[in-house]
């Protein structure tokens, strides 16, 4: 299979040969084959697990997302990914590095809240006047 990963502003990953992945989905893990049928799968956020012969297992943590098998083809789509050999250092840099994007997200919709707050409180006191 060939397995392509597509973040919003660039291609993440291409790797040929791939001969098995293993999946998360909100429902549990799936994997998938080469000879599997097509198919669409939402992602959550978790590892995903790829094999080559010439790397043998490769983790990638992913955020949520959508995973598509067309032929020997699977793409699959999230907002972020970092890939890693070892999962335990994976998950500390997964902490790391979504943990302080989240917070900044988090800030991010806090003050988008308080301008649309503000802009609707102007604009009701500004049709009674």
């Amino acid at each position: 299979m060939n397995l392509k990963v597509l973040l919003p502003f660039r291609v993440f990953l291409e790797v040929a040969g791939v001969t098995r992945l293993v999946a998360e989905t909100p429902g549990g893990a799936f994997g998938l084959l080469p000879r599997r049928l097509d198919g669409v799968a939402a992602l959550a956020p978790g590892i995903l697990i790829y094999e080559t012969a010439a790397e043998g297992e490769v983790y990638l943590a992913v955020d949520a997302g959508v995973l598509v098998k067309a032929g020997a083809e699977v793409l699959v789509s999230v907002r972020r990914a970092i890939r890693g050999r070892d999962l335990g250092q994976l998950r500390a840099t997964v902490e790391r590095e979504f943990l302080i994007l989240d917070a900044h997200e988090q800030a991010t919709r806090a003050v988008m809240a308080k301008l649309e707050s503000g802009f609707l409180h102007r604009f009701v006191s500004f049709q009674h006047d």
